[in-house]
């Protein structure tokens, strides 16, 4: 049954298939075509584009219209947002730019339910009948067309078929009823073969829901549709301009760094020497267009991008009110009025999108241009020269637009769909030095082999693979290069310099005073490194860069200076000459103060220090001064302290007097010893109390006498 629904709702498909497979077939051209209202057809095609860092490129589209015309440009789906977020339109001559329309983003089962026949469940024939109640349909039946309305379906009990001589229980069938003109006719919904609504426009409706449900299988690929209408002269051609961002691939940079021959014995290392830079960028077309003699500009800034669901669209939860009736007549008991609250809902316009043409290179001259030389002999080895003079060249200009640097390839490019290329875009010498370049966190045993060099023009991070001469030496990767900026490169390890990094540090008391009665000391404490340096070639000095950690709060007083610093660390140069070994020292020093009290540090280290000239007379004096009002203090404090003693060993043993006491008859003469013996204790409590309390005055009176010494006391 299903199956023959099915067949019977998917008659119209085949030509909205055809029609939708039609236009994707047709997307290329429909892209790069633009159709006048009389049928004649002029070109759109892509003339520049502009790649950026950041993910993004800006495709801008030229040509020439006549009158009214119609452009569809085809996007993947995914960039129908970017599309809406960044299409900007010119028409240059005097025309009018209409609406930008596109097929809707609504969910397909909210499209199904707006047309006149609602398939967003698939409904089977019956669900199909009870649905269009009242439609006029034509049926064809195993026993022949029937015509009539829909009056209903319903479902009844039909005699099963024989077995033998006894019938098989009954089934349950569909039917539809139809009111036709001999009256009522019901037909078995088995029974149906084929069936078509009268009404055209029921059909219509069937068709176009069909279609949308063909359409949103297609999903790869959206059109949009692009008018233009004359403000003028309909037959005098106007010039238009598209442009629009969509998501690219980023471009990379790869370079090659030529060195010139290092020869035997060649004197002055770490001199200014010139290298050749060659830079490359690798693009790629991943569209589904091919790019034909375009102009193509690499940009080196990252402007903000980002994606926003425009394409989707978004319905708001709105509350439902209940519409106000008039309550039934009859007896009731009334209750509070309730007011109803109206909502207004206030659909907001959309905002006119500021549309500004993008304009873009501000060029500078080409870095770098092609050598003249001989045709390199075959069967004759490459030199360095060679590599230089006949490698390719430059093939863009350099310059900038706002802020952002930009290389504009000189010539048209052309590249496939879902190709990729390598372009050439820098050829330039560049001032530097053949350096060794020792760290010992990266690599303790050797340094790296290396070159520092000053750039002339703006370079993208990317691979460097350096040459020395004509022979690969290694590779290396430098980050974003601004303009003059001077960058190390390493790129093999220098095995012909052995380095060792021996770690060194002391601290010692430089000075004591006292500030405000606190002893105040003044430590010094140096760290740093010696690093010692052997080169085992014989042939060839070596420049030296050695990386050491920068100390924060700390002073560098060996080497005094240091060429380089960044954040994290400093550079020092050390010349090493071929065969020789050689020392650099790095010494760090802080000074810092620590305050004591003069009981935390004793006479006999004070005296050690005097003699040693980092405390003076004075500061010993006025120490012993101190430490023998100290001394009177703490004296008093050992006499409260064993005070405190005895009376608490008086006041153990009157406790076992009193619990003995109470056991001894108070006429014996042992009860009487005990009275006699508590008494005298008594007479000792008094008299340690007051002793205490001597104590206790001659300590208060010599913590004053400290404190008055020591206020504000300041000795150097």
């Amino acid at each position: 049954m299903r199956s023959v629904m099915m067949a019977a709702m998917l008659m119209a498909v085949p030509a909205v298939v055809a029609a939708l497979s039609g236009r994707a077939l047709g997307a290329e051209r429909a892209a790069a075509l633009v159709r006048a209202a009389d049928g004649a057809e002029t070109e759109l095609p892509i003339r520049s584009i502009v790649l950026f860092r950041s993910g993004v490129g800006y495709f801008e589209r030229r040509g020439e219209v006549k009158g009214d015309a119609r452009a569809e440009l085809s996007f993947e789906t995914e960039q129908i947002n970017d599309i809406i977020k960044s299409m900007v339109i010119l028409d240059l001559d005097g025309g009018r730019i209409d609406a930008v329309r596109y097929n809707s983003k609504e969910p397909l089962e909210r499209r199904l339910r707006s047309f006149g026949v609602d398939i967003s469940r698939a409904p089977t024939i019956a669900d199909l009948f009870m649905q269009l109640r009242g439609s006029r349909v034509s049926i064809t039946t195993v026993d022949g067309p029937v015509e009539g309305t829909i009056l209903g379906v319903e479902t009844r009990p039909v005699p099963g078929a024989m077995r033998g001589a006894e019938p098989e229980a009954p089934v349950n069938q569909q039917f539809v009823n139809l009111v036709t003109e001999a009256g009522v006719r019901s037909v078995m919904i088995a029974s149906i073969s084929s069936f078509r609504f009268t009404d055209g426009e029921l059909q219509e409706e069937l068709s176009r829901a069909l279609g949308a449900l063909a359409e949103q299988r297609s999903e790869h690929e959206k059109t949009v549709d692009l008018s233009f209408s004359a403000g003028g002269d309909a037959n005098a051609a106007r010039r238009v301009i598209v442009g629009y961002v969509h998501e690219m691939p980023v471009w990379k940079t790869s370079y090659r760094l030529i060195l010139p021959e290092a020869r035997t014995g060649e004197a002055g290392a770490g001199r200014k020497q010139s290298f050749t830079l060659q830079g490359w960028a690798v693009v790629e077309n991943t569209t589904d267009q091919d790019w034909e003699n375009v102009r193509l500009s690499l940009a080196s800034g990252r402007p903000v991008s980002f994606t926003m669901d425009l394409y989707q669209p978004l319905f708001t939860q709105r509350p439902v009110a209940p519409v106000p009736v008039l309550a039934g007549v009859g007896p009731r008991i009334y209750e509070g009025a309730m007011s109803m609250q109206r909502m207004a809902a206030t659909a907001a316009a959309p905002a006119a999108a500021d549309s500004s043409n993008m304009r873009f290179r501000k060029e500078a001259d080409g870095a770098g241009a092609r050598s003249d030389g001989e045709i390199v002999e075959l069967g004759r080895e490459l030199s360095g020269q060679d590599m230089i003079d006949y490698a390719a060249q430059a093939q863009a200009a350099a310059g900038s637009a706002g802020e952002t640097f930009m290389y504009t390839v000189d010539a048209p490019v052309t590249l496939e769909r879902q190709r990729s290329a390598m372009l050439p875009i820098v050829t330039t010498p560049v001032e530097g030095r053949r350096v060794s370049i020792y760290n010992e966190q990266s690599f303790a045993r050797h340094p790296m082999r290396g070159v520092e060099f000053t750039n002339a023009s703006d370079l993208m991070p990317g691979p460097v693979s350096v040459m020395d001469g004509a022979s690969y030496a290694g590779d290396a990767q430098i980050p974003h290069t601004s303009r003059e900026q001077t960058r190390l490169l390493s790129y093999a390890v220098d095995l012909d310099v052995v380095a060792r990094a021996e770690a060194r540090g002391n601290e010692e008391i430089v000075g004591i005073k006292i500030v405000d009665g606190l002893l105040l000391v003044q430590r010094k404490a140096r760290m740093g490194s010696v690093y010692t340096f052997a080169n085992n070639d014989r042939e060839r000095g070596r420049l030296l860069l050695v990386e050491h950690p920068r100390m924060e709060g700390w002073t560098l007083v060996e080497p005094r200076d240091a060429p380089e610093s960044t954040e994290t660390l400093v550079r020092f140069e050390k010349e090493l000459g071929a065969g020789e070994t050689a020392e650099l020292a790095v010494t760090w020093e802080q000074v810092r103060s620590e305050q004591a009290t003069l009981a935390e540090f004793g006479l006999e280290t004070l005296l050690v220090y005097a003699k040693q000239g980092k405390a003076s007379q004075a500061v010993v004096d006025a120490f012993k001064k101190a430490a023998s009002i100290q001394a009177r203090v703490q004296e008093a404090q050992r006499v409260q302290q064993s005070l405190d003693v005895r009376r608490a060993g008086i006041r153990e043993d009157q406790e076992r007097i009193r619990q003995n006491m109470n056991s001894v008859d108070r006429n014996s003469d042992l009860y009487r010893r005990y009275v006699a013996k508590f008494s005298e204790q008594e007479t000792e409590l008094e008299r340690v109390a007051a002793e205490w309390q001597a104590a206790e005055q001659t300590k208060r009176a010599a913590e004053e006498e400290l404190r008055a010494f020591l206020r504000d006391l300041d000795v150097n």
